[in-house]
């Protein structure tokens, strides 16, 4: 395991929790650089609506990149000292694995590994999608099963895990 001096935020929480305005309050608060990895897909008309409402509302001093599927990578190459990272979020991320036929357990592996030897902040946020009901599809329970497993891994390595309901957050971490 790699060592480093910054240290890395999860964040789950549910649907409209408040849980990306709470990363974003964490990572403006923290100087340097702030780069938003983005996973989402502008497929349709109201995802690019959503999309530049959120461009929106970061403001001048984030810098966006998209990264749909190659977020170990996109880690590696652009964490370092004096900048932060906001990835947003797993749960889009763990739908591109799928639709991608994507080894979803290999990526988070690598993504695991890319928090770990991260070499500046990283903030990462997700939807916790275990505590409904038992989806009534094979591909929603697939989808539940993916995203609750990346979840576990990328929490077992975050140095601080937070859990936002209505807009507050408690620590898990």
């Amino acid at each position: 395991m790699t060592s480093r001096p910054a240290s890395s935020l999860f964040v789950l929480g549910g649907t409209r929790s408040g849980k990306s305005r709470y990363a974003q309050m964490r990572a403006e608060a923290l100087a340097g650089d702030l780069v938003y990895v983005a996973t989402a897909q502008a497929q349709d008309a109201e995802m690019r609506d959503r999309i530049a409402r959120h461009q929106a509302d970061r403001g001048p001093r984030w810098r966006t990149i998209e990264a749909p599927i190659d977020l170990a990578a996109t880690v590696a190459a652009e964490a370092r000292a004096g900048r932060v990272l906001l990835i947003d979020c797993l749960t889009l991320w763990a739908s591109n694995l799928m639709f991608a036929e994507r080894d979803a357990a290999l990526e988070t592996g690598l993504m695991a590994e890319a928090l770990r030897g991260a070499a500046g902040p990283v903030m990462l946020v997700s939807n916790e999608v275990g505590l409904g009901i038992v989806p009534d599809n094979t591909l929603a329970r697939r989808f539940r099963d993916i995203a609750g497993r990346i979840n576990q891994e990328i929490a077992a390595v975050a140095d601080e895990v937070q859990f936002v309901a209505a807009g507050l957050p408690l620590r898990l971490k």
